[in-house]
C-alpha cells in the first residue's frame, strides 16, 4: 500500500519488525540469517529493540502528538498506541527473566504483529484521510 512521505519511513520501520514478530512465533520457519534457538532469538529480539524498535516508538509518539487532536478516533486509537508501546516495551524487558521464554517469545511476537497490523491497518490510514497536507508536511 501506498504511504504518504510523511508515513513512509514508520512502514518501512515495519517491515523489519514483522520479519522480527515472526521469527519470535513458536514453530514459525527458519528465516534465513536469523536465529533459530531460544536464546537466540530471545537475544537478536532484545537487540532489534533496543537499537530499532524504542527510537521507532519514540518518533511515532512524537507524531501522533502532533495529530491525536485531529478528531476523537484519532485520539483514542492514539492513546491505545501508547499503552500498547508500553506494554511492548515492558515485555521486551520481561524477556530475559520469563519462566517459559518459548511461550514468552511466541506472546510478544503475536502482540508486536497485531500492534503493527494496526498502524497499518487502522491509525495510518485515518491519518491520511483526515490529516491534510499542511498537517501532514508538519510530521
Amino acid at each position: 500500500m501506498k504511504r504518504h512521505e510523511a508515513l513512509a519511513p514508520f512502514s518501512r520501520e515495519h517491515h523489519g519488525a514483522l520479519i522480527l514478530a515472526q521469527v519470535m512465533k513458536k514453530g514459525a520457519p527458519a528465516y534465513k540469517g536469523m536465529p533459530v534457538d531460544t536464546e537466540g532469538k530471545i537475544s537478536y529480539a532484545i537487540e532489534f529493540f533496543d537499537v530499532h524498535l524504542t527510537d521507532h516508538f519514540n518518533r511515532e509518539e512524537a507524531m501522533l502528538e502532533k495529530v491525536e487532536n485531529v478528531n476523537e478516533e484519532i485520539k483514542s486509537l492514539s492513546k491505545a498506541i501508547f499503552a500498547e508501546h508500553d506494554a511492548l516495551k515492558n515485555d521486551f524487558i520481561k524477556l530475559k527473566t520469563a519462566d517459559d521464554k518459548i511461550m514468552a517469545l511466541d506472546e510478544l511476537g503475536k502482540m508486536l504483529e497485531a500492534h503493527i497490523r494496526k498502524e497499518e491497518r487502522v491509525l495510518f490510514p485515518l491519518i491520511e484521510k483526515h490529516c491534510g497536507e499542511e498537517i501532514l508536511a508538519y510530521l
